[in-house]
């Protein structure tokens, strides 16, 4: 009987500088050059004060299942709600045992849009709450959406899409994605407006999705080139644009700077994905002069019994007689490789190549290289 015990490099996607590699053996790690820092607009790296959508949430009932709804004895909560609908449409069935399957419970969410208007659509997202085991083919009937506040934002109702199935038989089961969760596309009609005057704002805040000293100075810089004097920075995270008097609306001004190209810094900082053996570096990671030593180890681990025979004509018993061997083999000893003073991140993945590391064991040297010093970012582990 033969038993072995492998610690291996194991090779993994790898994402550095916004390429994923892969290979059989060790992956190669690929490097963005340093110099190519990307300007991008403006719109596209900031939140704009009080422009943004609202979560709404609603309880309703999807019916016409083909016998995948819940089962009213597990579900008591779906009984009272078909009670408490046909009650409102004029049926009274109190007192009645209802055995139906075809009717399931679910939760209807919703996003309401920034300065969405009375009378235009929304989608929905309707999963179930009971034990219904598919909504396919279901119709949602008429949900009242609510906000935060308690109002009624909208009105959802119209035929589910579920993209998931489930399939069985007395001895095989098959499923895909998830049945019980479904989508109305333009499933809800908006019947109340969020107010709020834009055009009377007497000043505007651009939130930075990632804030920045460096990133916030350079937008209020490109402001101020274009519209002279409008706009200031309040802290890393906001721009305020105050326009000035008798000139154009912060509205105006706003849609006249949106387009500008900015060029975007940000920290350096690597973000390590234990889980999934991945990666990510940015462009400005620098480490210090250090070296690194890198290896494998195998551990053999293998038993040969041996069978104990008693002599002729004895009174003994055959006894087995277990016999171990362990064997180490560190790979003939770890690579050792140094890395220069001030090394960019190009320089840091020709070295880590030079030892054929995995993605896995990068983790491991990342880790080490920060507690040592050596390592010039923030290391953030997911």
């Amino acid at each position: 009987m033969l038993g072995i015990i492998h610690f291996r490099r194991i090779a993994r996607p790898l994402l550095v500088g916004s390429i994923l590699c892969s290979a059989a053996g060790p992956p190669l790690l690929w490097s963005a050059p340093a110099a190519a820092r990307v300007t991008t607009r403006i719109k596209d790296i900031v939140d704009v004060e009080n422009v943004r959508p609202n979560q709404l949430v609603g309880y309703g009932l999807v019916v016409g299942l083909a016998g995948t709804g819940d089962r009213v004895r597990n579900a008591p909560f779906t009984e009272e709600s078909m009670q408490a609908m046909l009650e409102r449409l004029g049926v009274n069935i109190r007192g009645t045992v209802m055995r139906p399957q075809n009717v399931a419970a679910v939760s209807v969410v919703a996003t309401l849009p920034a300065f969405a208007r009375s009378g235009s659509r929304i989608d929905v997202q309707v999963a179930s709450l009971g034990d219904a085991t598919s909504l396919q083919g279901g119709t949602l009937i008429v949900t009242s959406l609510r906000g935060l506040d308690g109002e009624i934002y909208a009105v959802a109702q119209g035929p589910v899409a579920v993209s998931g199935f489930r399939a069985q038989g007395q001895a095989a089961r098959i499923s895909r994605g998830v049945p019980t969760s479904a989508r109305i596309a333009a499933g809800a009609i908006v019947e109340r407006e969020v107010a709020y005057a834009l055009q009377q704002a007497p000043t505007l805040k651009l939130a930075l999705r990632n804030p920045d000293f460096t990133t916030a100075f350079r937008i209020a810089a490109a402001i101020n080139d274009a519209v002279p004097n409008v706009a200031a920075v309040l802290d890393p995270s906001t721009v305020q644009i105050t326009p000035p008097l008798n000139g154009q609306s912060a509205m105006a001004i706003v849609a006249q700077i949106e387009n500008l190209p900015v060029a975007v810094d940000q920290m350096a900082r690597v973000v390590v994905n234990e889980a999934a053996g991945t990666v990510v570096m940015g462009a400005d990671v620098r480490i210090s002069p250090v070296a690194i030593a890198q290896g494998g180890l195998t551990i053999s681990v293998s038993e040969t019994p041996l069978a104990s025979q008693p002599g002729p004509f004895s009174n003994g018993e055959t006894v087995v007689v277990p016999r171990t061997t362990i064997s180490v083999d560190d790979g003939g000893g770890a690579a050792l490789a140094t890395i220069g003073g001030d090394a960019s991140l190009k320089d840091l993945v020709n070295g880590l190549n030079t030892l054929g590391v995995s993605p896995r064991d990068l983790i491991g040297i990342l880790q080490a290289l920060r507690t040592a010093g050596a390592l010039q970012a923030d290391i953030e582990v997911q």
